[in-house]
């Protein structure tokens, strides 16, 4: 019975992967999964004669498919292990003596002789022993150590931030996310407890949209926390309790149109005219997603009714369409010589009829409009009068700015307009300023200078980080104000901040051509020296939990149009690497002025994009998305685009991992000094699984003078600190909710250093939702 049963499997098993690799062989792919279908047919059919040959067949098969999966990806446990897994089960099975005894010999006697089993027991003890010495290797591990000298014995941390507070989103205005506190070190970091627990009550709704997110860094002031969540509540809590002062609601409303639902920081500004002590001496701005801005009282949450109209800036305001929901601000304004600079995002590819990406500067205490810079007419600032509106659909900036008060600049980092896959008719300013780096002058908002990060983009390569400042030492001993820009291609660009030119090289590579009709491409595009930007995908790294879902991976491979990095969006379905999540994103990079190191977390997570003729999208609500994920409309665009990540069968990356990493830089050398990979399946599977493959993430990490970086921000719900100089993890602690926000830091007047999290979980990546704010402090 044993052996029918077995051999139906084996004729099924041979049909699927026969039938799928003839697909494959047909495409252009790999020859194997035809030849293994046909050898677990012949073996069935042996099994079926009851001949023993049979074990000989399939040990054919143990040794070709082992010396197949070596000659493709060498000694990597996670990929050997789909490619042969369950051919050595089966071999296995094959071994027993329900099997093998019906293939066996009877002698004269009646006593029946069990076939050999050595035939192929040693090719399955020889891949066993293959497979024991992939898991004792890896492959995609870059180990290094960072120096550990201080570079700049007086660093510049921007602005005048106490070391023991953090005030704006980044800390300073430089965006470093580097604290200069040093209680918690690399030697006591695992001894790091809870100290207290706050939840908001800002829970996530049956109603919400998909991209409701949890992604703020709180603000410490003096002994106060303030935050905000994702339907705008701005909270103040007290630093060594977490107990709350107070709570503000905004009220913004629920809107399904909304692409996101977030909020990622509040700003903070004291007013040298008003005596402290005094009603609004101290306030806090929340930006809302319904297009406010709030002004708040720092002590109370109460309104400061004499800013804007009675307290409240609307943001709206000289926007030529208006729909609602369709523009907000997610990310914290700037606050810096007396204006609140403000940027905002649109939702990507609804309308060609959004809102303006005008970046404007108002008066901190009024709301008078003091500047507007708007890349459709970018050399006329002076504030529009009313009446007048700011260009329809220009390229925006939905991510976090930074201030070199000293230079008198601005650093915006740019977006793409909408269609964001679509470059038909795009103007020459949209051509100019779109997915780059802006230095606009404080005081009039003049271009100061713009450093593009892609050509013509096609693949919605927002810039999305703040960028991080830091005077840099070149290796001659010379002091550079610099700029360090991640981009979701995975280049860091290092520039003086004077002038947007390059300190590490730029240079354009040959770029892939194909548009569709009425379109072009660039024919080459920036990358920098310092990348983390993969090497292009090929059929051997398309991945699967088995021989099948690997298969059907390769087969898709060979279906989508791709050439590597900037292939351009198609009507077939173009794959997208990196993707549209980036290889770095709004949780930027954290840079140490004093050692002159960076730490980020490099992403990799191929996505697939397929333009979809405006005439073929369905009509308004049925099978549309306003995300990373499904049909996006382009309403008033000949193409629509069907996008989202590049999955299998079983809905887990196409791609074989490691999806996720952490990784040094030495910023004066402009070396990658080592890159592990981060985060594990925990959260990714029905069961609690520990395996540590390097997932993906979204989030940003914080440094510390102690030695120690800190990072949530993986799909898997930890906290995690890691030894600065090796990047290797130091301690985790259990979140109760997805860590899709950055940590921050700070000292309380007893001198206590706490570190703390925002775990409420991010819609995109489906994490826990929640509505935790946690910090840690050593025992």
């Amino acid at each position: 019975m044993a052996i029918i049963v077995t051999s139906i499997f084996f004729i099924i098993v041979g049909l699927t992967l026969g039938g799928g690799g003839l697909w494959l062989v047909t495409l252009g792919g790999s020859v194997f999964y035809l030849f293994a279908g046909l050898m677990f047919l012949i073996t069935a059919g042996l099994l079926l004669m009851r001949k023993a040959v049979a074990l000989w067949v399939y040990a054919v098969l143990v040794v070709a498919a082992l010396a197949w999966a070596i000659w493709e990806v060498g000694f990597d446990w996670w990929q050997l292990g789909p490619r042969g897994g369950m051919i050595i089960l089966l071999g296995l099975w094959l071994l027993t003596p329900w099997i093998r005894r019906p293939l066996g010999l009877r002698s004269p006697t009646g006593i029946t002789y069990a076939a050999n089993p050595w035939p192929l027991a040693v090719p399955v003890i020889l891949a066993i022993l293959v497979a024991l010495y992939s898991m004792t290797t890896d492959p995609h591990d870059l180990a290094g150590e960072l120096p550990k000298d201080t570079v700049a014995a007086n660093p510049a941390f921007g602005g005048s931030v106490p070391d023991g507070e953090w005030h704006q989103y980044g800390r300073t205005p430089f965006g470093q996310r580097y604290s200069p506190l040093d209680q918690i070190t690399a030697e006591n970091v695992s001894t790091l407890k809870e100290a207290w627990r706050y939840q908001t009550g800002d829970v996530k709704r049956p109603d919400d949209v998909g991209e409701t997110t949890y992604q703020v860094t709180p603000l410490k002031v003096k002994d106060t926390l303030y935050l905000c969540t994702p339907h705008n509540w701005a909270i103040a809590l007290d630093a060594k309790t977490g107990k709350e002062k107070w709570k503000y609601d905004a009220n913004s409303g629920m809107n399904p149109d909304r692409q996101h639902q977030t909020c990622r920081g509040v700003t903070y500004y004291a007013d040298p005219a008003v005596a402290a002590g005094q009603p609004c001496a101290e306030r806090v701005y929340l930006p809302t997603s319904d297009a406010r801005l709030i002004a708040l009282d720092a002590a109370d949450g109460k309104v400061c009714t004499s800013f804007a109209d009675q307290g409240v800036l609307h943001l709206e305001t000289g926007m030529r369409y208006n729909p609602a929901g369709y523009y907000y601000s997610t990310s914290p304004p700037v606050a810096v010589a007396g204006k609140i600079i403000v940027g905002g995002a649109v939702n990507d590819n609804y309308s060609t009829e959004e809102q303006s990406g005008v970046i404007r500067a108002f008066d901190i205490n009024t709301g008078a409009l003091v500047w507007n810079w708007d890349s459709g007419n970018p050399d006329l600032t002076t504030p529009i009068t009313e009446g007048q509106t700011y260009t329809t659909n220009s390229p925006n900036s939905w991510s976090v700015f930074s201030v070199d008060e000293a230079l008198g600049m601005v650093y915006i980092p740019l977006g793409n307009q909408v269609p964001d896959q679509i470059g038909i008719n795009r103007s020459d300013n949209v051509e100019k300023f779109s997915s780059s780096i802006v230095a606009l002058d404080i005081a009039t908002g003049q271009l100061r200078w713009v450093r593009q990060t892609v050509h013509h983009d096609l693949w919605d390569m927002d810039v999305p980080a703040q960028p991080a400042l830091i005077d840099l030492t070149k290796q001659d001993g010379t002091v550079v104000p610099a700029l360090v820009g991640p981009t979701k291609q995975g280049d860091i660009y290092v520039l003086d901040r004077r002038s947007g030119e390059p300190i590490i090289p730029v240079k354009e590579i040959p770029a892939p051509g194909g548009a569709v009709s009425g379109d072009h491409t660039s024919p080459t595009q920036p990358i920098s020296d310092l990348t983390f930007s993969p090497e292009p995908l090929q059929e051997k790294d398309m991945w699967g939990v088995s021989l099948f879902d690997q298969m059907a991976c390769r087969i898709d491979f060979h279906r989508y149009h791709y050439e590597g990095r900037y292939t351009p969006p198609s009507l077939k379905g173009t794959i997208v690497y990196p993707g549209n999540f980036g290889t770095f994103n709004w949780g930027s990079v954290a840079v140490d002025p004093e050692r002159q190191i960076m730490f980020g977390m490099p992403t990799y997570l191929a996505f697939t994009s397929r333009l979809v003729p405006a005439a073929d999208i369905p009509p308004r609500g049925q099978d549309e998305k306003g995300s990373e994920q499904g049909l996006n409309r382009n309403d008033g665009a000949p193409y629509g685009v069907f996008m989202g990540p590049f999955l299998g069968l079983l809905q887990i990356p196409c791609q074989a991992p490691p999806w996720g990493y952490v990784a040094g830089v030495d910023l004066r050398t402009g070396k990658i000094a080592y890159m592990h990979k981060n985060g594990t399946v925990h959260d990714m599977t029905p069961l609690p699984l520990p395996f540590k493959v390097g997932v993906p993430g979204i989030g940003g990490p914080m440094l510390t003078k102690g030695g120690v970086a800190f990072l949530g921000a993986a799909v898997d719900n930890y906290l995690r600190a890691y030894d600065v100089t090796s990047g290797r993890e130091l301690w985790q602690g259990r979140l109760p909710a997805g860590g899709q926000a950055t940590p921050m830091t700070y000292m309380t007047d007893d001198n206590k250093q706490y570190v703390v999290m925002v775990a409420g979980g991010h819609g995109s990546v489906g994490t826990t939702p929640g509505d935790y704010v946690i910090a840690y402090t050593l025992p």
